[in-house]
């Protein structure tokens, strides 16, 4: 999906140019103000799923049942890209400029408010011919960025609706973070219209670590971190604002789903899926991806260029040997196909990889760190051609949040060792983040 290692390409992850993407790290407690949203009485907020009844409704339906309310007399600068839609699919900004709802701006992430961008790009600073809506460029904004793109818009409340696929590697939360810090500056008021997490609310995976921060990761939390986007701003806002010198907003406002619990996976709330970003083409893609996107940090190809990133995993060293070890393993949710394939772009590009397809026989029970885990402990052990992208680890430190995962790697640890590790720090993020959940169900 996202545009990680075409920055890193370009020189140091932490300084490429003018998309630098924010710094900030620390925990402290503070308590965040949410609103929870009601549909307006007699509104008809439901969505038909096939085959699966009482879905879940976003809270992008819910405030649009209720006519906008919750921006009557605001001016509203509004964070999203294409899955801010309602429920027939219309963009949010479309249905909010048609019905007056005074929008000010839209700021546009990685890939561009209408999506129009590839990964690494956005759309830049125009104004959008539908709506003659000026769309500020925010993909790598700085917190002043933020800051000045609110006040030469007049935007006194900032709406962010995104749909995340619940991997602390994937930059949305980020952007929806820094604007936060400049919430906070400007004490604008700032809704987050909800959304399931579509992986689940269950939290697994290392914690990042000091000193591991970059852009595709500010802060310290799980690489699952089993939240939605409501739950996650609720948690900044109470525990990394005060941490990073800033006064939690004022006025936090989640728009809670509707009919969404946290063990809520695969069919059950992902059936009308919109692509995230142009390498999230599915939902088994958002499972997987996890655990599979830890192949960005090797010379495997982890399936770009393929009509399955994520799910095909590669390179041209690799046999059927692979696949038969995986599968021995026996994973839960996953089985594992022989598979070759030659990537159209990005890792081994035009050459034909042998790999493996990650099959979902059971979406309820993958378990994406394990998926991967195993898979590159497998291709370590088998191949000696198995190597990191760039710096002897680094992107996996990046990604992973510490030099922890590639040094046991290295050093010939199974599968098993290398989960176990991040037992207890998880077990922390776990009990830190409690208290700042909307949504019933396991954790």
């Amino acid at each position: 999906m996202l545009s990680y290692f075409s920055l890193l390409l370009k020189g140091s992850f932490m300084a490429f140019d003018r998309r630098k993407l924010i710094q900030a790290s620390g925990l402290a407690a503070a308590a965040a103000v949410v609103a929870p949203f009601a549909p307006a009485a007699g509104a008809n907020t439901t969505q038909n799923r096939p085959g699966k009844p009482g879905p879940a409704v976003s809270g992008a339906d819910l405030a649009a049942a209720n006519n906008w309310s919750i921006f009557a007399g605001r001016t509203v600068g509004v964070i999203t890209n294409p899955t801010g839609v309602l429920s027939d699919f219309r963009s949010i900004v479309d249905d909010m400029a048609a019905k007056g709802v005074a929008v000010g701006a839209v700021f546009g992430p990685e890939h561009g408010f209408r999506g129009t961008a590839q990964d690494g790009g956005s759309e830049g600073t125009s104004v959008d011919p539908r709506t003659g809506i000026t769309v500020y460029d925010s993909y790598g904004a700085t917190v002043s960025d933020y800051v000045s793109f609110f006040q030469a818009s007049g935007v006194d409340t900032i709406c962010f609706d995104i749909q995340d696929v619940g991997a602390r590697f994937y930059t949305y939360i980020w952007t929806m973070w820094g604007a936060m810090q400049a919430a906070s500056k400007t004490g604008a008021t700032f809704v987050v219209l909800d959304r399931p997490n579509p992986i689940g609310g269950q939290a697994r995976g290392p914690v990042l670590q000091k000193g591991f921060e970059s852009g595709v990761g500010q802060l310290c939390i799980a690489l699952q971190h089993g939240m939605t986007v409501g739950e996650l701003a609720k948690y900044f806002n109470a525990v990394h604002l005060p941490a990073a010198g800033l006064k939690p907003i004022a006025d936090l406002q989640v728009v809670e789903v509707q009919g969404w619990r946290r063990e809520m996976t695969g069919p059950d709330n992902r059936a009308a899926w919109i692509l995230p970003s142009p390498n999230m083409p599915t939902p088994e893609t958002a499972t997987l991806y996890p655990g599979t996107a830890l192949f960005e940090a090797t010379n495997m190809s982890e399936g770009r260029g393929t009509t399955r990133p994520f799910e095909l995993i590669g390179a041209p060293y690799v046999d059927y040997r692979w696949a038969e070890a995986l599968n021995s393993k026996n994973l839960a949710g996953v089985t594992f196909r022989e598979a070759y394939f030659q990537p159209t772009l990005s890792k081994n590009q035009g050459l034909m990889c042998g790999g493996v397809q990650v099959h979902i026989t059971d979406p309820t029970r993958v378990e994406a760190l394990e998926v991967g885990t195993h898979m590159l402990v497998e291709a370590k052990r088998l191949y000696p051609g198995f190597g990191w992208r760039g710096d002897a680890g680094r992107w996996m430190g990046l990604l992973s949040g510490s030099a922890r995962f590639a040094e046991q790697l290295d050093a010939g640890a199974d599968a098993r060792t290398i989960m176990d590790s991040w037992r207890s720090e998880l077990d922390q993020f776990v009990r830190d983040t409690r208290a700042h959940l909307l949504y019933n169900g396991k954790r």
